[in-house]
């Protein structure tokens, strides 16, 4: 299977985190010039995301014209275009787009709130910027409004 690599434009950060939760490789520095974005983009063999039309006509670069400005239309616009999957291998950090590593529950102990640490059993940490995730409460929005984009209703 093709793993989609992802370079999203200063105009659609929204997007770029939800890919990363997904999983997906997703390029993003929102002060980056065009110049540059295509460039990086061609060099990794990523997929430019953009609302900007000018952008999407640069020559050797695989590009994505953005509909909506709306992040869940987003979403799923690319979900179709790209026959992407809900559970690609990895997961992310929504923030730098670092793959997590698993975290041993006794190293969370004082990274996490105490509620948190007492109530949940796995996490994950983001090896670059060292950001703790587990499984919240808004964990189940969040499936719901998945749920939406990937048409499992």
């Amino acid at each position: 299977m093709h793993e989609h690599r992802f370079a999203v434009d200063a105009m659609l950060g929204r997007l770029a985190t939800w890919l990363r939760l997904l999983g997906y490789d997703t390029f993003y520095e929102p002060h980056i010039d065009d110049r540059v974005l295509v460039e990086l983009a061609q060099a990794e063999g990523r997929i430019i995301l953009t609302r900007d039309v000018q952008l999407t006509k640069r020559r050797g670069v695989r590009a994505l014209l953005i509909a909506s400005g709306n992040v869940w239309d987003q979403l799923r616009q690319v979900v179709r275009a790209f026959s992407l999957v809900r559970r690609p291998r990895g997961r992310r950090c929504p923030r730098c787009n670092a793959v997590l590593t698993p975290l041993a529950r006794e190293a969370a102990a004082g990274r996490v709130p105490a509620y948190v640490w007492q109530t949940q059993d796995a996490f994950h940490e983001c090896p670059a910027c060292r950001r703790v995730f587990w499984r919240g409460t808004h964990i189940a929005d969040m499936e719901a409004r998945l749920a939406k984009v990937f048409d499992e209703e």
